[in-house]
């Protein structure tokens, strides 16, 4: 664990996590590369990256039967994250305006949706649940999930057995770049994706923002942080068990705790250095301890992926929050991750300011429907007319004008 004591300032914060290296080169050469060549392509890749040689790019429906605990486990978190999503608010809607017009708000599922799952530290199987339920609340119906195979040409048995439980999902032996260029463009087996959504290393995120003009994305999500605001109350080693937990996420991941006392923060340190040995999974945590006088205006500078209240007044801030993926208050982020129900699908290196966690509106799109009647179009014409005249475009007035008597304009 590297432990730093630092100003409020969410620059200085963020700065402890060095920008990462460029690999918009390499993506670029591997998304071209997949689109002209197709499976061939992603198996090459897939034999360099992952040291693996799966026979195909798809896989079986086999898996591994579950032990009784993780099977409860997977429909427990599945009845979480579904019920959350279905709360998701749409509504078909009907609006009529001044000029006798109706305009038709829906929204329509797209048709399939890719879920990108990360391998490497561990099997993601919360991933699996986050982007699948998610997608069928939505409404989709067609969705694959794509995942790096290990060196025995398979993906983790764990991933597969939520594919599995879930049912009705293709699954793809496939991780990185390729995957997801695989998924934007199609390949001989593999369909082209709507909408790609998902976790992953730099290279799929920088490969989801290449192809993000042709197919939907979720967002560019980079390493996790989290930022823990603390009061009077808070319990240091719970706090304390929450920043190394991020550390869990990797070397990148970045875990901050802010309070105005720094006796607090003086306590928190105390638990950390007591319990970071033990934890050898948090040997990469990166965490700061911040003295802030105005702990809200630090975190909405900061804007985390993740946001902890703790301590009472600190978390009757949660209501006045506006820039974070998620909030906590009075618990860890851990629950999120798996159970509470929410996305842990979220916003990272202070995206939070302007985009959110994953939902099923990323996996919708907004229609309009016009309906102008004859009547309608006598009070619309001529003002549109004469909006189109001005920008130069005679024939779309031309086109409005036709429509006043009712006929064909002649």
């Amino acid at each position: 664990m590297r432990l730093e004591r630092g100003p409020a300032d969410a620059a200085w914060a963020r700065g402890l996590i060095p920008e990462p290296a460029s690999v918009r080169e390499a993506v670029a050469g591997i998304v071209a590369r997949v689109r002209a060549h197709g499976d061939s392509a992603v198996l090459e890749y897939t034999r360099r990256f992952d040291g693996a040689q799966p026979p195909e790019l798809r896989a079986s429906g086999d898996a591994p039967p579950l032990a009784p605990e993780a099977h409860a486990a997977l429909a427990f978190a599945e009845e979480q994250i579904a019920a959350v999503a279905a709360a998701w608010p749409w509504e078909r809607r009907e609006v009529v305006l001044s000029g006798g017009q109706r305009v038709v708000l829906r929204e329509e599922p797209v048709r399939r949706a890719g879920i990108y799952v990360p391998g490497g530290r561990a099997p993601y199987v919360s991933s699996v649940l986050m982007g699948v339920v998610t997608a069928r609340a939505a409404g989709v119906e067609d969705v694959h999930v794509c995942a790096p195979p290990g060196p025995d040409g398979e993906v983790h048995a764990a991933i597969r057995a939520a594919c599995a439980y879930l049912g009705g999902v293709t699954l793809w032996r496939m991780g990185g770049a390729q995957a997801v260029a695989a998924l934007a463009y199609s390949t001989e087996t593999v369909p082209r994706a709507d909408v790609i959504a998902g976790p992953g290393n730099l290279y799929v995120q920088e490969a989801k923002r290449q192809v993000s003009g042709d197919v939907g994305i979720d967002g560019f999500a980079g390493p996790s942080d989290v930022l823990c605001l603390l009061t009077a109350g808070a319990e240091p080693r719970h706090v304390a068990l929450d920043l190394l937990a991020q550390g869990e996420h990797g070397a990148a991941s970045l875990a901050v705790a802010a309070a105005r006392d720094a006796a607090l923060l003086d306590a928190v340190e105390a638990e950390l250095r007591a319990l970071a040995p033990a934890r050898p999974t948090t040997a990469d945590a990166v965490c700061a301890l911040v003295l802030a006088g105005d702990l809200l205006a630090f975190a909405e500078d900061f804007a985390p992926e993740h946001l902890q209240l703790m301590g009472a007044e600190a978390e009757a801030l949660a209501g006045e929050v506006r820039a974070a993926g998620c909030v906590f208050a009075g618990t860890g982020t851990a629950f999120g991750d798996y159970v509470a129900g929410s996305n842990h699908v979220l916003p990272t290196g202070g995206a939070a300011r302007f985009a959110s966690g994953l939902n099923p509106g990323h996996f919708r799109r907004r229609m309009a429907e016009v309906h102008v009647s004859p009547d309608a179009a006598r009070v619309l014409a001529p003002p549109g007319a004469a909006l189109a005249r001005l920008e130069g475009f005679a024939v779309h007035a031309e086109s409005m004008e036709a429509r006043m008597a009712g006929g064909d304009g002649s």
